[in-house]
């Protein structure tokens, strides 16, 4: 993985456009959607990752020791780039991003996955998109078209209702773990595609995890100490995948994506995410999928085409 560290203040995070081979020139929005899909591609693979970790690790030790992998990352880019500290304006924000996408998300998603199948928490986690564009419209003010609200909620009535059918009409302990996900990872999301317009988005996301290091660094300690780790192979190249692919890279990527082509437009892409997870979940945990599944997360990447069609 080759990132180009950038270190000027305010610049702008997607560039203005990548050279192809045959010297065409990729405009910000379809460069800004590649991106944002390789962050999609990446968060895709971090349930059944998770569940590989779980092998090794406790939940609570696995939330730990990935936040403080991927904090030593971030920081050695961050030094390697001789990158000065963010400004003193940017930190409230970048505690929100630390809270939702660094410690809030992985957490409450691992508890989560205890009891729950990666099948069943990807599509429940199919209302993300929604989530997200809500809570940008109220921060930034940005309003988007009735067509793409229309299609929001119908990816969104569709997730719901798979949810109430897979749990016999009650939610379980791992849905709520879901929901409450959803909520810190969708402000998460929001602030850092915010902030990923004031310095590049690789810094985004390598500050909220440094700023972590104080927290997650004893917790790693305590949290080993109380559930002993049991390597495995499995375990090991799950941990290193939610670390560096899924916490540190596929969040760079997301971030310069969603600060290309706007927070609500991006947000919508990852209706993808459920589908791409339920592929893994079968090619990778053998696990069986109701019918319901498949079917839900279709529904739902229809309605990709027609987000990203309306004005956002």
């Amino acid at each position: 993985m080759t990132i180009a560290v950038d270190t000027r203040a305010g610049s702008a995070p997607a560039g203005g456009g990548t050279a192809s081979p045959t010297g065409a020139t990729a405009s910000p929005r379809t460069q800004g959607t590649l991106l944002a899909l390789a962050g999609v591609v990446a968060f895709s693979l971090t349930f059944p990752s998770t569940v590989w970790g779980l092998e090794s690790f406790g939940p609570w030790s696995l939330v730990a020791v990935r936040s403080t992998l991927a904090a030593l990352i971030a920081g050695a880019f961050l030094l390697a780039g001789r990158v000065p500290p963010p400004e003193r304006r940017h930190w409230a924000g970048l505690a929100v991003v630390a809270g939702g996408v660094v410690i809030g998300f992985p957490l409450l998603t691992t508890l989560a996955l205890q009891t729950s199948t990666t099948s069943h928490a990807a599509v429940v986690v199919g209302l993300l998109p929604l989530t997200t564009a809500v809570l940008a419209a109220a921060r930034t003010g940005r309003r988007p078209s009735r067509t793409f609200w229309g299609a929001a909620l119908a990816g969104a009535a569709v997730v719901i209702a798979f949810t109430v059918q897979q749990s016999g009409g009650a939610l379980s302990a791992g849905d709520l773990y879901l929901f409450g996900a959803l909520l810190v990872c969708a402000a998460g999301y929001t602030e850092g595609g915010r902030l990923a317009r004031l310095m590049p988005g690789w810094q985004v996301i390598g500050w909220a995890l440094v700023f972590c290091l104080p927290l997650t660094v004893p917790a790693s300690a305590v949290t080993l100490a109380l559930e002993p780790a049991h390597l495995t192979a499995h375990g090991v190249i799950g941990l290193l995948w939610v670390a560096a692919g899924s916490t540190f890279f596929g969040l760079y990527v997301w971030y310069r994506g969603m600060a290309a082509i706007g927070i609500p437009r991006a947000s919508q892409l990852q209706l993808a995410q459920p589908l791409l997870t339920l592929f893994w979940s079968v090619f990778l945990l053998g696990e069986d999928l109701p019918l319901a599944a498949p079917l839900a997360a279709a529904g739902v990447l229809v309605c990709i085409a027609v987000t990203q069609r309306a004005k956002s």
